[in-house]
Order: structure tokens, then sequence, then C-alpha cells
């Protein structure tokens, strides 16, 4: 005769298989609608490219050669793809600056939320919220409206007698950089004031009474406290910042392109829709290195302060 145990444990095992079975429909449906287009484009990265768009159904990596390399027209050479590379490095470097500036002005505004009283937090966060109501194209033209010839920078720069005529800020990397920092700050912002809002300031309190300087209640204190916010937020500005496609667009002209315009480009005008999925298969690779990095550095130090 079972025991009661094992007939509890029986029990639970009917129940979760009970569970997964009637979960699997929905699971299925969301793995195919994952990993559907994924492998679309994965089995297009292997095909060759059509005459006017599309692809032909004929095996070739030409555009995993050509994600880092080109071929010379005459002799059939090979050799490193620089503009590919050039555009490689602008996006990570846009990108990282992008990372570093919203964790400027990100980290003192956060900051001052998580120190209002609690009944006035809720208004401030509305506000930093405020951007998400508007659509990303809507915020990049905002942008552009306060950084080109006639818009507001330009207008009170020579209102003060500062400059003569207008500084050409549009349709550069410094136009890029500012329109994805205006638009990716909220990202840096929200995790920030998480880790914060959990702080015991009582803690910085005691570090001026032991006479430290703010610098060093920065560093030796607050720091430490909000590294889950600090990673959390890179993290969720340097990845879409990386593939960013509308605000380079129109921030610089179609001149200055990252790894978002490239691949559009090949899928439209360049039609090759092969070396359009190669890249969009590196970006992803990209970011999931990223991903992979901060999880294991993530769950290290939690298995250091867990």
């Amino acid at each position: 005769m079972a025991s009661a145990a094992e007939v509890a444990e029986s029990r639970e095992r009917e129940d979760v298989r009970r569970r997964w079975l009637l979960s699997a429909p929905a699971l299925l449906i969301i793995f195919l609608a994952g990993t559907g287009p994924l492998l679309i484009v994965l089995v297009y990265s292997f095909l060759t490219p059509g005459d006017y768009g599309d692809v032909k159904w004929q095996f070739s990596t030409d555009a995993w050669v050509g994600v880092l390399f080109e071929r010379d027209i005459f002799d059939d050479t090979l050799s490193l793809a620089s503009a590919h590379m050039a555009i490689f490095w602008r996006s990570a470097l846009l990108s990282l600056a992008t990372t570093i500036l919203t964790l400027i002005f990100g980290f003192p505004t956060a900051y001052f939320i998580a120190t209002r009283p609690e009944s006035r937090r809720e208004v401030w966060l509305f506000l930093i919220t405020i951007p998400f109501w508007t659509n990303l194209l809507i915020r990049t033209f905002a942008m552009k409206e306060v950084l080109r010839n006639e818009g507001l920078v330009n207008s009170l720069l020579q209102f003060l007698r500062i400059t003569d005529q207008p500084i050409q800020f549009m349709f550069t990397d410094f136009a890029v950089l500012m329109g994805m920092t205006y638009v990716y700050l909220p990202l840096m912002v929200l995790p920030l004031y998480a880790s914060m809002e959990k702080i015991d300031f009582r803690l910085v309190e005691a570090g001026y009474d032991l006479y430290a300087t703010r610098f060093q209640v920065l560093r030796r204190i607050l720091l430490p406290l909000v590294k889950p916010g600090v990673i959390a937020g890179s993290i969720l500005v340097f990845i879409p910042s990386l593939g960013a496609y509308v605000t380079p667009r129109v921030m610089g002209g179609g001149t200055n392109l990252m790894i978002g315009n490239l691949i559009e480009l090949q899928f439209g005008q360049g039609r090759n829709w092969p070396l359009g999925a190669s890249l969009s298969i590196t970006l992803m690779a990209i970011v999931m290195v990223a991903l992979l990095v901060y999880v294991r550095y993530a769950g290290r130090e939690g298995g250091q302060h867990g």
C-alpha cells in the first residue's frame, strides 16, 4: 500500500504533466514565432543573391565572406572590407559613448528621484516615462529640430553672439550620439532608480560623519550598492543603440551609417539579401555575447554577495 508521501508525489507529477500539456500549444506557437523568422534569415545567409532582390536557391558562403572581406572585381582576390569595418567600429564606439553619456546624465537624475519624498517620486517617474508615449521617429525629429542650423542650439549661440553663423551639428557622428543619448536615456534612469530606492541613505550620512568626501561616498558607498542597476541600464542602452536604425538615419543623413543602416541598405538598394541576412546574424551574435558576459558577471557578483 502506497504511503501518503508517495501518493502526494504522484499527484504532484501528474499535476506538472497536466500543466505542461495544457501550455504546450502556446509554447509551440511562441517557439515557432520566435525561431521561425530567425531560421529564415539563417537560411537566406547561405543562398545566392537574386538578380533583382530576393534569393536564388543555390548554396553559397559568399555572404558570410562578405561580412569581413570584399572580392576584387578584376583578379578575384580577397581583401578586408574597410567600409564594413568602419561601420562596425563606428557602431561600437557610438553605442559605448551613448552608454557612458546616459550613465553620466542618468545617475544624478535617478539619485534626485530616489531622494525625493515617496509621495513625489511617482510624479518624477511619470515625467521620465513621458517620452515613451511618443513614437521613436517623432522623438528623433524633435532632437533634429534642436540641432539643425536654424534650430534651438544654433539660434541661442547666435543670440548670445558666441558664433556669427550656424554650426553644422546635423549629419555628423555628434548628432547621432546626441540623438541616441536623448532616445535611450530613460532606459538608463529606470534601472538606476530601481537600485537606488532600495538604498538605506543612512549609510551615506554615516560616510559624511566619518569625514568622507562626496567623491569617496560616491565611489565607496553609492556605486557598489547600485552596481546591478548600472549593469542592467548599460545593457539596456548598449544593445538597442548598437542596432539602431532610425536615429542614425535621421540624424546622420544617410552618410554616417551604423550596422542597422548597413543591413537595411543590403535588403533595399543593394539587393543583396544573403549579405543582409549574414550581417543580421552577426549583429545578433554580438548582442548575445554581450548578454552572456552580463549574465555571467551578474551571476558571479550575486554569488559573492548572496
